[in-house]
């Protein structure tokens, strides 16, 4: 089971974001000092869904900046060559 929903996720502020990211972080942590001490831990499989939300949640954070830039960047080239053809007329 997911610990974060795709929908739960597309609904959540930039700060949400970052309150939850740091929150499943130190989960993660917690839960490999344990390991590392030697105890088994309450329930194996939830290392790996931590470091999947994680992942999620930075893919996500670096993704929408991204969208953005290259949306901007073809605009602006847009307008460029829309320039030049008034320029050349």
């Amino acid at each position: 089971m997911a610990i974060i929903k795709k929908k739960a996720l597309k609904e959540m502020s930039a700060t949400d974001k970052g309150k939850k990211l740091a929150e499943l972080r130190l989960e993660l942590a917690k839960d490999r000092a344990q390991i590392a001490l030697g105890a088994s831990p309450q329930n194996p499989g939830r290392v790996r869904e931590l470091r999947r939300a994680i992942a999620r949640l930075l893919t996500k954070a670096g993704s929408r900046g991204t969208k953005r830039a290259k949306r901007k960047n073809h605009i602006e080239s847009k307008e460029k060559k829309a320039d030049k053809k008034k320029e050349g007329s």
